[in-house]
C-alpha cells in the first residue's frame, strides 16, 4: 500500500493545472516501450521520460515553442523545445534539422531518429519538465487518466 500511495503522490503530475498545454507524440503511431518512472527524490533512480518506438524517420515537435538547444550531449543528438510558462520538452537521440532559436509549431519536423543514449536503436526518449520538475509526458498527451482520490473512513 505504501508503494501505491507513493505513486499517487509522485511528482509525475503534481501541480499540473487545467491550463497545461496539450502535446502530441513526436512520432505518430509509436507505442510506449518504457514508461515514466518518477524518482523518490531529485537524485534517486528513475526514468524521467518515456521511450517510444518504433521510430524510422522524422521526429516532430510535440507542441508549439522555440528550440532552446539542438546539438550533441555526450554520444547522442538532443533537441530541447521551450514551450513557455515553464514547459520544456527534450527528445533524444535525434539528428537535428533545427537550430537553437528556431520557432516551431506542433507537428513541425525537429530532425530524424539518431543513435546513442540509453534507448534501444529505433526508439526515442521524450522528457518533459515543468518549472524544472520532470512530469510524465503521457499526462500531457491525454493518455493517462487523472487520478481521483476517494474519501476514506
Amino acid at each position: 500500500m505504501i508503494v501505491f500511495f507513493a505513486a499517487l503522490t509522485s511528482p509525475s503530475d503534481e501541480g499540473l493545472g487545467e491550463d497545461r498545454p496539450s502535446w502530441t507524440l513526436p512520432v505518430p503511431g509509436a507505442s510506449v516501450l518504457r514508461p515514466f518512472e518518477a524518482p523518490a527524490h531529485d537524485y534517486a533512480a528513475g526514468h524521467r521520460g518515456i521511450d517510444i518506438g518504433p521510430v524510422d524517420g522524422t521526429v516532430l515537435s510535440p507542441a508549439d515553442g522555440i528550440v532552446a538547444f539542438a546539438g550533441t550531449v555526450v554520444d547522442r543528438g538532443v533537441v530541447t523545445v521551450d514551450h513557455g510558462d515553464g514547459w520544456v520538452t527534450s527528445v533524444e537521440p535525434i539528428d537535428p534539422s533545427v537550430a537553437a532559436g528556431d520557432v516551431v509549431s506542433a507537428g513541425d519536423p525537429l530532425g530524424t531518429i539518431g543513435l546513442g543514449g540509453h534507448a534501444p536503436p529505433g526508439a526515442l526518449h521524450v522528457g518533459v519538465r515543468h518549472d524544472g520538475q520532470y512530469v510524465n509526458p503521457l499526462v500531457l498527451m491525454g493518455r493517462v487518466p487523472r487520478a481521483v482520490l476517494l474519501p476514506c473512513c
